[in-house]
């Protein structure tokens, strides 16, 4: 499949923080990003720096005071993409407690304290764009997956609140929601979603996976990154407090 880049965006003289860009979407996004001009902030527990234009910061999205530490350095930012996360599947019963807050801290209190700090430079400005990486279980839900339809559902409904407060000041908020991307991530359920749902790991992706979707393959980092890119055009400017699928048609049955 072709990463060429088919949106015109040219961010110069802007910044860009991507969380989770060590790997998958995020590194996708960062490296997209950076290629439109952008200084890309690329936030991560780890990351290997792809160019002068990438900037790695270590942080943990779990710790409060290490988000904070984040934004102390680099709250300046023009475009926000929220993508860290993490997935853990197990019936509710099961469900360690102690995991499902761990997932809420990450991908649900991390992105609400980076838009608040990133807000008021974004205003300054009168213009910013935030991305949030959904996923099509903020629209719809599967078993065994709690806390991580939990997570993308309130992700979700800050989006659309960012997108309210945020309008009157030239910034966007917008959710992606990507079905199975070829990630690390994905990669690693594989071996859950078989012991789960009692089949073998080769069957996973066909029988788990892509049973919903119409289109019967995994969707690659760089497709999504590409969506990034069009919402932080100018072109983007009046689609707002919406969530867009790149699903491969999962969310029309």
């Amino acid at each position: 499949m072709t990463t060429e880049h088919v949106v015109a965006l040219d961010l110069r003289g802007r910044t860009a923080m991507v969380t989770g860009a060590g790997s998958g979407i995020g590194r996708a996004v960062a490296v997209r990003l950076a290629a439109a001009g952008a200084k890309v902030v690329a936030v991560d527990l780890s990351f290997q720096a792809t160019g002068d234009d990438v900037v790695p910061v270590e942080a943990d999205l779990s710790d409060p005071a290490s988000v904070e530490r984040v934004l102390r350095d680099h709250a300046d930012v023009d475009v926000l993409v929220n993508n860290a996360g993490l997935q853990h599947v197990a019936a509710l019963e099961e469900f360690p407690p102690e995991r499902f807050t761990y997932i809420q801290s990450v991908m649900v209190e991390a992105p609400f304290r980076l838009v608040r700090g990133v807000l008021p430079h974004m205003y300054a400005g009168n213009w910013g764009r935030i991305v949030n990486i959904s996923s099509v279980h903020g629209l719809r839900a599967s078993p065994f997956k709690a806390a991580y339809v939990t997570a993308k559902h309130a992700l979700e409904g800050l989006s659309k609140t960012v997108a309210l407060e945020g309008a009157p000041h030239g910034v966007t908020a917008n959710c992606i929601n990507p079905a199975y991307v070829r990630t690390p991530l994905v990669e690693g359920q594989i071996a859950d979603q078989a012991r789960t749902h009692g089949i073998p790991e080769s069957e996973v992706v066909e029988k788990i996976m892509l049973t919903s979707a119409a289109i019967k393959r995994l969707i690659e980092p760089a497709e999504v990154a590409e969506l990034v890119a069009y919402l932080c055009t100018g072109m983007a400017g009046f689609i707002t407090g919406t969530s867009l699928s790149i699903d491969g048609g999962w969310t029309a049955h």
